[in-house]
């Protein structure tokens, strides 16, 4: 792998970098200092609801059945070929805007082509932990990245805080104010790199030719790996300098919620701009062509580029075009709540606990967020630098894996 500015000092969090990740997300910086707390997430699938927003409005008319579906602890490629069966159609005929968590409850829109053809009808769908909540014609096919972004409501669980005398609601409110009045960094989160970095490898034998027979949508998986990992360093470095949310000479700036971007023309009031959140720097998301960036900034991507110089070529050899990122990200509609109430405890979590053999769970607070963010953009990153989150299927697996 290239050398990258993380490998050679330890992480900020006081960790030495994985040498079996090569994207290690514990090594990168945070905006705010490493959290104090931690806490699990996605401890049953009620614990991560996802809901995708639309910019659009469906027409009602045209030969494309747009269901609205929800789906709980199920795949999401798995819930297309049940709907094709349903419709008897093809796979091919359906369209969705992309994956969402197996382990959460989702309520995503599926386009169905069908021409001429009646609705098939809902209550005829008959699956455990799926639902059609509802479904209306449009005259398009759902794209895939069809959508304007997500609406998260998030449950933290077991929080805790690494000095016993820590106020854990007071040490939380005070970075869930900041989050909320200043954003966070826009890192590509850890499902861009599959498990323990896995994209990212297999992006490197793409690029040296040891992966001949490749399907297309793996290989812009793994290229997209390869050049979200190149972003995630450069907005690292920016973080280091102190310079993630505020304008340096030569910045490539974006309008708050678009995808348009201008050049740095030293023109007055920009830095006011960024302050107050109305544009933001970008990063570079690298490929073929020269960097729109100037001066400072410039300087910076040059940098992380020359660390990556085998991944830049690689990319340019396969054509991937140059594009812009935002730095920062901000959560729209950012509430919290405490959950004092354990009225909600159920069977599932108590076996969810028992299997961890995690105890004091019930006396702990439990912290449910309500954000909606952009598309592309990523839930944990959000949580990242709230508290120290943990996965529970992801420390499940590790328990497992150790115990196997």
């Amino acid at each position: 792998m290239p050398q990258s500015i993380l490998n050679s000092t330890p992480c900020q969090n006081g960790t030495e970098p994985s040498q079996d990740n090569p994207a290690d997300l514990a090594c990168l910086n945070y905006a705010f200092g490493v959290p104090d707390c931690q806490a699990l997430y996605k401890v049953i699938p009620e614990d991560f609801v996802v809901e995708e927003q639309i910019a659009f409005e469906l027409s009602g008319e045209g030969e494309h059945l747009w269901c609205w579906v929800e789906k709980r602890g199920e795949n999401t490629d798995w819930v297309l070929q049940q709907l094709a069966k349903w419709a008897s159609v093809s796979p091919s005929k359906i369209g969705v805007a992309g994956q969402k968590d197996r382990h959460a409850v989702t309520r995503q829109w599926f386009s169905i082509q069908l021409p001429g053809l009646v609705n098939p009808k809902v209550d005829e769908f008959r699956l455990n932990n799926v639902t059609i909540l509802k479904t209306t014609r449009h005259q398009r096919k759902l794209q895939t990245g069809g959508l304007s972004g997500n609406r998260f409501t998030v449950t933290l669980r077991n929080i805790t805080c690494n000095a016993a005398e820590t106020d854990v609601i007071e040490t939380l409110q005070a970075r869930l104010q900041k989050i909320q009045a200043e954003g966070v960094p826009n890192y590509f989160g850890e499902q861009r790199f599959g498990i323990h970095g896995r994209n990212i490898k297999q992006g490197e034998k793409l690029l040296v030719g040891e992966l001949p027979k490749v399907k297309r949508n793996q290989k812009s998986m793994y290229l997209s790996a390869i050049r979200s990992w190149m972003f995630n360093c450069l907005l690292n470095e920016r973080i280091k300098q102190g310079s993630w949310n505020r304008l340096l000479p030569g910045d490539i700036l974006q309008l708050e919620g678009s995808n348009k971007w201008f050049v740095d023309d030293q023109s007055e009031g920009l830095s006011e701009r960024v302050m107050v959140q109305d544009i933001h720097p970008t990063g570079a998301l690298f490929g073929k062509g020269d960097l729109p960036t100037k001066m400072v900034a410039r300087e910076i991507e040059d940098a992380v580029g020359d660390g990556f110089k085998s991944w830049v070529s690689g990319l340019v050899e396969y054509g991937v075009d140059q594009d812009r990122r935002a730095l920062r990200l901000l959560p729209k509609d950012f509430e919290w709540q405490w959950v004092m109430d354990s009225s909600e405890e159920d069977e599932a979590l108590h076996e969810a606990f028992s299997v961890l053999e995690v105890d004091g769970w019930k006396a702990a607070p439990v912290l449910r967020l309500s954000f909606s963010l952009r598309s592309g953009s990523y839930a944990t990153m959000v949580m990242r630098e709230l508290i120290q989150g943990s996965d529970y299927q992801a420390v499940l697996k590790d328990r497992q894996r150790v115990h196997s």
